[in-house]
């Protein structure tokens, strides 16, 4: 019988079936660093949805043989050392094709539109004191004709390909893969930065990866231009992105995502209190439906590994 551990259950608002497959299962709300080993002591399957499972704690775990993770990104889990140990590892793909991109453009509307700053205005009485029916004090962007710079072609940046052409946006995108959709221009990623009027970003976040947005890059971009991450914090050199913000040298940011969650008191970004820079607690991927689709795939992982047939292994 299989002991399933999941270590962040409250990071998952969704129903969870019980696996079709004779088992126990046991969920703590969240798991320190420390509580780890402990926890897992035992356990055959690991679902983890943020909590990290380094190289140290999996070597005292012999008996562990999935870790299942609740996200599709596992930049928290150790996956040579898990290939080493001979521990599968299986992610989930797709769920919120609708949720991430939609945030995605909530954050560019209210920033191409200045919603923070005008509803500022609006909560401070400026409106009842205006000698005209409108407040005109902050600039109003269209998105019909600019171009929307992708960088990360997948399911997500397909997606919001697809929403930024009914909003009327020309199409870059930068990826490793050839892009098939004719009206998309394939640009390197200097050339997409340069001619994008909103860059936003949908890639994992991996060595090669990690501050692929940094100093040079934010220089090369337009000095109107807006960067949205709903991606990984950890793509961004953000004392970059805040200086950037300050100097005025872009429009604007919207993020979901910080490179330490819970975000550390000094990020430069915290501290940031303009109307052309929105930040969400990394929220994008969280809406009913799509949590509640993670859980269903989350459990179709376990109980394909159970019956011989693993999907979505990434070790």
């Amino acid at each position: 019988m299989h002991r399933i551990v999941f270590l962040d259950r409250d990071s998952l608002q969704a129903r969870l079936r019980p696996p079709a497959f004779a088992h126990a299962w046991r969920d703590h709300p969240n798991t320190a660093a420390d509580d780890v080993v402990a926890r897992l002591q035992g356990a055959t399957v690991a679902v983890t949805n943020k909590v990290p499972l380094r190289a140290e704690a999996l070597a005292r775990l012999p008996g562990l043989k999935l870790v299942a993770v609740a996200a599709t990104g596992t930049d928290h889990v150790d996956l040579a050392a898990c290939r080493a140990a001979g521990i599968a590892v299986a992610n989930i793909r797709d769920y919120s094709v609708v949720s991430v991109p939609e945030h995605c453009f909530a954050l560019l509307l209210a920033l191409r539109r200045n919603l923070r700053a005008y509803a500022a205005d609006v909560e401070a009485g400026r409106w009842e004191r205006s000698s005209r029916f409108c407040l005109l004090d902050h600039p109003i962007g269209d998105l019909a004709g600019s171009s929307l710079g992708i960088v990360g072609y997948g399911a997500l940046g397909r997606r919001v390909a697809q929403l930024g052409r009914a909003f009327g946006m020309r199409i870059l995108a930068s990826s490793r893969s050839p892009v098939a959709d004719g009206d998309v221009v394939q640009l390197p990623l200097g050339e997409l930065l340069a001619a994008s009027d909103v860059v936003s970003l949908h890639l994992p976040l991996t060595a090669e990866t990690r501050h692929l947005i940094g100093a040079r890059e934010l220089a090369r971009m337009q000095p109107h231009a807006l960067l949205i991450n709903t991606a990984r914090g950890g793509l961004v050199d953000e004392a970059a992105l805040a200086e950037a913000l300050l100097a005025g040298r872009i429009g604007g940011a919207g993020f979901d995502v910080l490179a330490q969650e819970p975000p550390d008191p000094a990020n430069p970004l915290l501290r940031l209190r303009q109307p052309n820079f929105i930040l969400t607690p990394h929220v994008a991927w969280a809406s009913a439906g799509a949590m509640q689709t993670l859980a269903d795939m989350l459990v179709d992982n376990i109980e394909a590994w159970a019956a011989g047939r693993p999907r979505n292994l990434v070790a």
